[in-house]
């Protein structure tokens, strides 16, 4: 591509070319979509879930098994996430058609499979290293990216937290499901060397996107952000790395169990100083 426009990241594995106009590029491999990793006992590429047998364009409430049994998670025109609570974001499961379903490609209930949609960049911020903004509007609850990655075992997570460097970033999301009064779902994915521009998102105490689990194909979710506002042009992407939207943090000492807290740059009016620590992985 051209200087006017920058380097696609994605290497044309996205619609939308991810575009970075820096001399240096990250040094990764991108992916779309999760990928196994160690400890990951289902490959996330394999179709799980049943399908539906709608045979229209678009399903219905009234026929779609799939709707039917999960709800109804998006608007009639396939776009937004319907949100169910006006500050705290979206609190049901999310489940879309997959390829079992026998609806079409269009139907309002394959948003997050249909991959990135939106034209966004990659650039060097002041004080954070790398992060992402967008070149065009985004209406409050799109489907922006998901974080994707290598899908790894508790096991592996809490190895590659132990060795990690001072200097070294921590891309290890870990999200925690619960089904019930003594059921949790567990996943684990870090993008460090495989991963989609999801890796570039700094964090924010008063972030503009949400982070949802989607299940498509898979009984493994994948990590979906979605708006929380209305988001501007040239505005920084931001998410709460804790998995917490519009709950306050609490400001802890800068070392937690002889590690090293990270200092956040944020700069909102509620920013805490320190990055959120999941030390959940390492007990």
């Amino acid at each position: 591509m051209n200087d006017d426009t920058g380097v696609d990241l994605s290497f044309g594995l996205e619609d939308v070319p991810v575009l970075c106009k820096s001399l240096t590029s990250p040094a990764f491999k991108y992916s779309s979509d999760n990928i196994q990793g160690p400890g990951c006992s289902i490959d996330p590429a394999e179709v799980t879930l049943p399908g539906c047998y709608c045979h229209s364009p678009s399903c219905h409430a009234e026929s779609c098994c799939c709707l039917q049994t999960y709800g109804q998670a998006y608007e009639s025109n396939g776009r937004l996430l319907h949100l169910n609570r006006t500050d705290s974001g979206y609190s049901s499961p999310v489940f879309e058609c997959n390829a079992l379903c026998t609806c079409g490609d269009s139907c309002s209930n394959r948003v997050v499979q249909r991959g990135l949609q939106l034209r966004l960049e990659v650039f060097h911020t002041e004080s954070k290293g790398w992060g992402v903004r967008t070149l065009e509007e985004i209406p409050r609850g799109t489907f922006v990216c998901e974080y994707a990655g290598e899908v790894i075992g508790l096991a592996e997570a809490k190895r590659r937290q132990l060795n990690q460097r001072a200097d070294e970033n921590n891309y290890i999301i870990a999200v925690r499901e619960h089904a019930g009064t003594d059921s949790i779902a567990e996943t684990f994915v870090d993008p460090a060397l495989v991963g989609n521009v999801g890796r570039f998102l700094n964090h924010s105490c008063a972030p503009n996107l949400f982070m949802l689990p989607v299940r498509v194909h898979s009984v493994i979710p994948r990590l979906a952000l979605f708006a929380a506002r209305d988001i501007n042009a040239q505005e920084e992407l931001t998410f709460d790395y804790s998995g917490r939207f519009g709950t306050q943090h609490s400001s802890e000492g800068l070392s937690t169990d002889g590690l090293q807290r990270k200092l956040c740059y944020c700069g909102t009016m509620n920013c805490t100083r320190l990055l959120p620590l999941d030390l959940s992985i390492l007990s």
